[in-house]
């Protein structure tokens, strides 16, 4: 860290897209990033792409984290990059929990997805790559 200057918290919208009204295991994560010292801000339940990357600019968080169940990630997530880059906004990272099938985690990855955690990700491994991972500009 810059000397004299402090860490800022890390700030990470959680956001269910699309259809799915599952939002629990987005609840829980969203928690469990709170009790380890982030900033969460959780959008609820059947967002679209344009409301999350709304919802991202305006709380000026660092990661967006998409939960998806439906099935609908190769529709929504491509969709999500997309509006980031046209907002100029690429530096926030997005990353990808939920029902993803292993065949799906390289295409979205090289898409530009930051991390996929599926079924049975400890909270101890998505908050500590959240840790590892933040862009530079967290500090005040």
């Amino acid at each position: 860290m810059p000397s004299g200057l402090q860490e800022v918290p890390i700030r990470v919208l959680v956001a269910k897209p699309g259809l799915d009204g599952h939002d629990r295991g987005a609840k829980v994560i969203a928690r469990a990033l709170r009790d380890a010292g982030m900033e969460v801000v959780y959008t609820g339940l059947r967002q679209t792409p344009e409301q999350i990357v709304s919802a991202a600019l305006e709380e000026d968080v660092e990661f967006i984290g998409l939960s998806i169940l439906s099935g609908a990630h190769m529709a929504i997530v491509p969709r999500v990059l997309d509006l980031l880059e046209e907002c100029a906004a690429s530096d926030i990272r997005v990353i990808l929990g939920g029902i993803i099938p292993d065949a799906d985690v390289p295409v979205l990855r090289k898409w530009g997805v930051a991390a996929v955690f599926q079924p049975g990700a400890s909270l101890e491994s998505i908050t500590e790559y959240l840790r590892k991972n933040r862009p530079e500009r967290s500090f005040a």
